[in-house]
């Protein structure tokens, strides 16, 4: 059955942010990347409304047919490639929060995340890309960085280049039931909400802790780059902003920004309460230099080096693993508690 515009347009209206109108289409991997997006933060659902036209046009050509000949490669889509890398370190955030408890997280769990996440937005629309290299790329890259949040970008980087370079036009337009696709999106739907929301709910003071840590390390990664800090910033509140734009609210002015700030505060006050934590781990006071640091590490590993404590080694090698983690934290330079805004 032909797919009509103005049914398009109203889906995207009433449920585009969710993909209900890439749903009605048949483009499944679209709809599902919205729907664990939100629209692309409102940004991708607001953007696309000048592109429904040829969605539609795309969506109406002849099932069971080829969408382009055998052997041609798509044109490079800058675009595409900035989503694949956005996407997924997206989906590596969201493993960091709710799966980094798994034992060898870096190892599986991180880059497969990546992985799956940069492969569905190389799925949209008719191109996709090969399985196997992709996710064989995050894999290869996740030990050069292993046990650093850091590695999401370098695996999501890789992951990207090297589904842009297997990219091709998918095969064969199979037209299959609605009530098979809609299964299908939500299994895919409930693997990727359901550990988030069970950390959620069932270790909710654990996973705040964790989330502001790991949007405290992902703000850092752009503290030499002020302009990139602030158009992360800028995406992180483009969910916000669209929200209150929907709902009516035209006074924007400084309090919008008041639980943004709160967000903020309790990052900031994290971080302090770990340095404190770390100090006592080292028998520092707080303030303490450099030099002090360095040397309180290097006599405490002495003291509690597995060699020198042979009848008390799983108490020795838990010593050192907290005073590495100390040194670890003390060694970052401090931030201004402003220098995020």
């Amino acid at each position: 059955m032909a797919k009509g515009l103005l049914v398009t347009y109203a889906l995207w209206a009433v449920g585009g942010p969710a993909g209900l109108h890439h749903l009605y289409l048949g483009r499944d991997s679209h709809a599902l990347l919205w729907m664990l997006t939100l629209g692309g933060g409102g940004l991708g659902w607001l953007w696309e409304f000048w592109k429904l036209p040829s969605f539609v046009a795309q969506a109406n050509r002849a099932q069971g047919q080829r969408q382009s000949p055998r052997g041609v490669t798509p044109p490079l889509s800058p675009i595409r490639f900035a989503a694949q890398v956005i996407v997924g370190i997206y989906f590596g955030l969201v493993a960091l929060i709710s799966l980094s408890s798994m034992v060898n997280f870096y190892i599986v769990a991180l880059p497969l995340a990546v992985g799956l996440g940069v492969l569905l937005v190389a799925a949209v629309g008719n191109q996709t890309s090969d399985f196997k290299n992709t996710l064989g790329a995050a894999f290869l890259t996740s030990p050069i960085f292993y046990g650093r949040p850091i590695a999401i970008l370098p695996i999501s980087v890789a992951a990207s280049i090297t589904a842009q370079k297997h990219r091709r036009y998918k095969s064969l337009v199979v037209s299959e039931p609605l009530s098979v696709r809609l299964y299908r999106l939500g299994l895919a739907y409930l693997a990727f909400t359901g550990p988030l929301a069970y950390s959620a709910l069932c270790n909710t003071a654990a996973t705040l802790s964790y989330v502001a840590e790991t949007l405290g390390s992902f703000l850092n990664w752009f503290s030499f780059f002020p302009l990139l800090g602030r158009l992360m910033e800028f995406v992180l509140l483009l969910p916000y902003r669209i929200w209150r734009l929907l709902m009516g609210d035209t006074g924007f002015n400084s309090s919008y920004f008041q639980e943004w700030e709160k967000l903020y505060e309790f990052v900031h006050s994290f971080q302090d309460e770990k340095r404190q934590l770390a100090y006592q781990v080292l028998g520092l006071s707080e303030g303490a230099t450099n030099e002090e640091i360095h040397r309180s590490y290097r006599e405490l590993v002495k003291v509690w080096h597995p060699d020198h404590n042979l009848d008390q080694t799983e108490e020795a090698q838990r010593h050192l693993v907290e005073i590495q983690a100390a040194y670890e934290v003390l060694s970052q330079p401090r931030k201004p508690r402003g220098s995020w805004r």
